[in-house]
This record gives C-alpha cells, sequence and structure tokens, in this order.
C-alpha cells in the first residue's frame, strides 16, 4: 500500500493511501470524498500525462511518498433555497416524479436535494469496478430499518468474543456505509467495505487482465447475511438470539420419501430465501416456488442396500418479517463452460400470499390473524359506519408494518417494535399473516452471471420506489416493477424481498 500527498488548489492532503491492485478510479473517488471534486472533473498528473480510470499503477512509477498535483472543480456547496422549502410530498401526485427527475438531473434547480428526497434516502453507490452486484446488494438490505437498528446497537457495544475479527470488522463497515447512505445527498464510495468484503471473502477479489471480475449478486447477499447472523447473535441470552434469522430465516420442514424402499423420514432445517425455480411450465412465482419445495435427491438406502431416488417434499413452518425470493435464472452450461442465464419471463406480484405453501401446524395458526387482516381490509374498503362504532378493543384491531418481532409461526411471546426498536405501548403483539408486500427488487440485466449489470429498485417509505444504479437514484413508479419479470434482455428480477404484513392481536 503506498501513501502519497495531493496538492489541490491550496489544500494538500497527505497520507493518501494507493492499493496498487485496485484501479485508479478507486483512488479517484478517495480525492472526491476528500475535494468534493468528482472523478469525471479531476485531472491527476503523473508520469506519462494524466492519470486514467482504467491506468496500470505498475506502469506509472508512483512512488512512496510522492506528491501529486490534481486539478478539478468540486460540486457546488447545496444551498438552503431563497423561497420557502418545496417538499415532494407536498407537491400534487402527478408533479412529484416530474419534480423528482428534474432536480437530480439539472445542476441549475432552485430545489434544494435535501427537500426533493423522498423519506428515506436517496444516495447512490459509486462503482469501484464491476461492483454492481454489491451495491445493489447493499442498497436492498439498507431499506430494512430493523436490521440497521441491530446494526447500531452492534457498533455501540463492541466485537462479541465468539465473533471473529473478519466478520467483526464486516460488520461495522456495513453499519458505517449504512449511516453515510442515510447522511449523505451525494453519492458514496463503498471503499472501506468493499476491501473487508474481499478480505473476508477471496473470491470477491478475483482479477482477469487486471481488474476486477464481476460476481453474484445472490452470493455476496448470502454471504453477508451469514456474517452478520454470527455478529448480531445476542449473547447470554435465550430470547431471539439471532437477530438475522428473526428478519429473514424461514423455517423448512420436509418429508424425505423412497417410493421404491417406503422408507421415510423428516428433516428440518432454516433458510434465508425460497427458490423459485424456472421450466417451461413456470409462468408465475407461485408456480416456481411449488416447484422449488419439491425435489429429487439420490442417496443411500439402508433397507435397499444401495443407492436409491427419494422424492423431497418441503413447506413452510416458520415465517420471518422479510421474505427473500432468489429467482433460479443462473446454470452451468458445460459448452460454453460458464454460467449461463434463463430469459424466461416469470410474472411476481407486489402482494405475495405465502399460505399455501405453509405446514398444517402453521397455518392453523395464521388462521386468527388472516380473519383481522381480512376484516381491516374490509372496512378500509369502504365499510364508514363500522370505522366509527369500532371503540371496543375487541374491534379496534391497528394494521402495521412487520417492524415488530417475528413470531416465526412458533409460540414465543415477543414485543412490538417500532422502526428504531422501541417497544410498541399498544400492549398488543403483531402476528404474521402469510401476507408480504414487495419492498425490493434486485435485477440483472445480461446474458450471464459473470458479466451484465445489477441494479436495485427500492421501495421509499413514502410508497414511492427508487431505482439505484449505482451512483444514479431514479425514481420509478409501482406499475413497471412487476414488468421487470424478464423475457427479454433488460433488467429482470434477480432477487424480490417481500416485507410482512402483521396486525395487532
Amino acid at each position: 500500500m503506498l501513501k502519497v500527498s495531493v496538492k489541490w488548489q491550496k489544500e494538500v492532503f497527505s497520507n493518501v493511501e494507493i492499493d496498487p491492485s485496485q484501479p485508479p478510479y478507486v483512488f479517484k473517488c478517495q480525492l472526491y470524498d476528500l475535494t468534493g471534486v468528482p472523478p469525471e472533473r479531476q485531472k491527476i498528473m503523473v508520469k506519462g500525462g494524466l492519470l486514467k480510470d482504467d491506468s496500470d499503477w505498475s506502469t506509472l512509477g508512483v512512488k512512496q511518498g510522492q506528491r501529486l498535483m490534481m486539478m478539478g472543480t468540486a460540486d457546488e456547496i447545496v444551498k438552503a433555497p431563497e423561497k420557502g422549502p418545496v417538499f415532494v410530498e407536498d407537491l400534487p401526485e402527478d408533479e412529484q416524479v416530474v419534480a423528482l427527475c428534474f432536480a437530480l438531473a439539472s445542476p441549475f434547480n432552485t430545489l434544494s436535494h435535501d427537500c426533493l428526497c423522498f423519506q428515506g434516502h436517496s444516495a447512490g453507490l459509486f462503482n469501484l469496478g464491476n461492483t454492481c452486484y454489491m451495491n445493489s446488494t447493499m442498497q436492498c438490505l439498507h431499506s430494512v430499518p430493523e436490521l440497521k437498528s441491530a446494526l447500531s446497537k452492534y457498533s455501540q457495544s463492541g466485537r462479541s468474543n465468539d465473533v471473529d475479527h473478519s466478520s467483526h470488522m464486516l460488520t461495522v463497515a456495513t453499519c458505517e456505509l449504512f449511516n453515510d447512505l442515510d447522511k449523505s445527498v451525494k453519492p458514496v464510495a463503498p471503499m472501506q467495505f468493499w476491501m473487508l468484503l474481499r478480505k473476508k471473502y477471496p473470491q470477491f477479489g478475483q482479477l482477469h487482465n487486471g481488474s476486477f471480475m464481476q460476481q453474484d449478486a445472490e452470493e455476496c447477499w448470502t454471504q453477508l447475511l451469514y456474517t452478520l447472523s454470527q455478529s448480531l447473535r445476542l449473547p447470554n441470552t435465550s430470547e431471539n438470539p439471532d437477530t438475522v434469522k428473526g428478519l429473514f430465516g424461514i423455517d423448512i420442514i420436509s418429508r424425505v420419501h423412497c417410493q421404491e424402499s417406503g422408507e421415510e423420514s423428516s428433516e428440518t432445517e432454516s433458510i434465508y430465501s425460497l427458490k423459485c425455480h424456472i421450466s417451461q411450465e413456470v409462468n408465475h412465482l407461485h408456480e416456481g416456488l411449488k416447484h422449488g419445495l419439491k425435489s429429487e435427491l439420490e442417496k443411500a438406502s439402508p433397507a435397499l442396500g444401495r443407492s436409491a431416488i427419494y422424492l423431497k417434499e418441503s413447506c413452510i413452518n416458520g415465517l420471518p418479517r422479510y421474505l427473500t425470493v432468489q429467482f433460479v435464472r443462473f446454470f452451468w452450461k458445460r459448452e460454453s463452460n460458464q454460467k449461463a442465464k434463463i430469459l424466461r419471463k416469470v410474472d411476481y406480484p407486489l402482494e405475495l400470499d405465502v399460505y399455501d405453501f405453509c405446514s398444517d401446524d402453521l397455518r392453523k395458526k395464521l388462521e386468527a390473524p388472516r380473519k383481522k387482516l381480512r376484516d381491516e381490509e374490509g372496512k378500509k374498503l369502504g365499510l364508514k359506519s363500522s370505522e366509527k362504532s369500532s371503540d371496543s378493543k375487541d374491534t379496534d384491531v391497528k394494521m402495521t408494518e412487520a417492524e415488530g418481532s417475528s413470531s416465526n409461526g412458533t409460540e414465543e411471546s415477543s414485543v412490538a417494535t417500532s422502526q428504531d426498536g422501541v417497544a410498541s405501548d399498544t400492549g398488543k403483539e403483531p402476528q404474521l399473516t402469510g401476507v408480504y408486500d414487495l419492498v425490493a427488487v434486485l435485477t440483472h440485466k445480461g446474458r450471464s452471471a459473470d458479466s451484465g449489470h445489477y441494479v436495485a429498485w427500492v421501495k421509499q417509505e413514502s410508497g414511492k420506489w427508487i431505482e439505484y444504479d449505482d451512483d444514479n437514484p431514479i425514481p420509478q413508479r409501482e406499475e413497471d416493477i412487476t414488468k421487470l419479470s424478464g423475457g427479454g434482455d433488460w433488467h429482470m428480477a434477480y432477487i424480490c424481498m417481500y416485507k410482512a404484513r402483521v396486525v395487532e392481536m
């Protein structure tokens, strides 16, 4: 790691680190954080001329302690408008998207960026060289307030003795990156997080011709959740010991049956996502999930004394607050020796009901909350007289999002919490209904997992959707989100994240 000084205007920045294994664009992102000069405006003098984004450090002759000269104009500091602030939510519905598009696209707007942000955040993430898989993953997970709350508590409490150093550092970097996204109105360079992600999982640091390779967003998602599940596990307590499992864990019970020998057994496991298997018969997410819960496996049969085919039929026995679904679009193609992509169109809903995939025991536990949900939705459809007369506690059922505790289909009692993790004072417990609302979609554009481009589409607290194409946040209409279902070379859903709809009982 080289350390240099950089002179810009009248300022000199000392001990700026250069990682020769990373492209110069990463170095420019560091200077952007220091000076406010965007990478595309930076002119840095090196041996042979100006420093290019994809130059090879080994040919530039940069030495330890060398002083580099940089020229470029910083972004203009956002000033408060002369007139009073105009918030997007105060504009007419048909003007909101137009206003935000104009403000984010034009440097000459008269509305401050802060005023134009939806509830939530609008900061993007710089692409540090084929890191769109990481950026899109982080934007989706950043939309989970309970996860941010748990990370904040972890950062304040410090490292547990059960957590290895690399996991601890990656967890802290995740918290810091989420904080940067919340505070910044300009794109954020996730350099520290990326460095620690590669240190923990070296596969994300693979190089090809001197450049970092594209990686699988689902692998990044899974590996990060695994690390966080280890770090955020509450020590010395039997009550909700695994925060990540409470948020994303799906309890599965399976019946494994061999038709040839008549052997039968049951298995239980906890997973972080359901798989939507895609075939010629699958046109909708519901059909793909049904296929994903059935599989054949070959294993040794004690009764037959040889290998036999077993049918594994699974169902959900415990639900999370956030249900993740992966579309199994990639497979290994022997002819080309690479991952190929299934482009088939598979529709998915804004509202997903998983009741049909649940075990009999879980269905019984969901019956009462689902009845409350139907009653409450009936009131919203126009039963005003019922609303006015619903003063009694028996008929006053408050609908909330799943920001409280997760029942996970078990009988463990828990306390309702707000987004900040503060206990609800209603005295009622939020119960899962098996109904989920779409809150994030991670898409892939291209024909191979090792290439193409990943983008995150995230629903804000205001109900509006934002497309996060690396450092470029773009407002989108909800009706366009379900059009990311595939069937061509356009962006198509690879991971969908749904948020539980609960009722307080």
